[in-house]
């Protein structure tokens, strides 16, 4: 299937591993033009001379979104280096796990962050012939899991936001649509952290998955990448989960 990705501008937010990583890999396969950042400057480098193997434009810098006053001016940036925008993937979290200044500053990635990008790219997208925007979210958002924490509750948040924001933005043919992974398990993340020091609370988990195991990154990207693409373009205000069977509700 051709996902109709060739030649469009991706901008992705924390991108140097992970899910954003693998997003970015399969948007370069596609044929698009990409822009990400992240913190640690020798992952950035790494993974843009790995993506620019694949033949399209890619812009990557190391930046702390910690900088809320520098982050709509990495995005201008962005979308002038690459000329434009058609995707934005909002990728970059922070796991607060209680403290107050862990809340705050959970707030300002995953709401704050969310909002600031959309006053900035919302212009270049609507010029797009397909705009389209991904929130990333988390299966933590609606079901309890481990303890409450920021990164929880600011999921949830990120959810109503987008939901509301594709009735906004759809008349003006920009998509909006969020994706709530589950645990998933990818070298240096969470899991594979805990798998070594936690191992009874890592098996827990595993043994709750209906599939039998983590899902990895690009079990997540590959659906990502689809929802974002001119492929999906009927597709907006949908919450799509990736788990694997973890989450035990009934999906109405």
């Amino acid at each position: 299937m051709d996902l109709g990705l060739k030649g469009k501008k991706v901008i992705l937010t924390g991108g140097s591993r992970g899910l954003g990583r693998a997003a970015l890999e399969h948007f370069a396969k596609e044929g698009a033009d990409i822009a990400f950042f992240s913190r640690d400057a020798e992952q950035v480098a790494a993974a843009k001379s790995e993506l620019e193997a694949h033949g399209g434009k890619v812009f990557a810098e190391s930046f702390d979104m910690n900088d809320m006053d520098g982050y709509p001016k990495w995005l201008e940036k962005a979308a002038g280096e690459l000329g434009g925008c058609d995707i934005f993937i909002h990728n970059a979290s922070s796991s607060g796990a209680g403290a107050t200044g862990d809340w705050e500053v959970t707030f300002n990635t995953d709401i704050v962050g969310a909002v600031k990008a959309m006053e900035v790219l919302e212009p270049h997208l609507e010029k797009s012939d397909d705009g389209s925007v991904i929130f990333m979210s988390s299966t933590a958002a609606f079901e309890t899991f481990v303890a409450p924490q920021a990164f929880n509750a600011m999921k949830a948040a990120l959810i109503t936001y987008g939901s509301q924001l594709s009735q906004a933005l759809g008349p003006k043919g920009i998509r909006v649509n969020m994706v709530s992974p589950g645990p998933i398990k990818f070298p240096g993340g969470n899991w594979s952290q805990i798998e070594k020091g936690m191992p009874e609370f890592y098996e827990m988990t595993k043994a709750g998955f209906a599939l039998g195991d983590f899902g990895g990154a690009d079990d997540v990207a590959r659906s990502v990448v689809f929802l974002a693409s001119p492929a999906s373009s009927y597709t907006t205000g949908a919450h799509l989960v990736i788990d694997g069977g973890f989450t035990k509700r009934v999906q109405f």
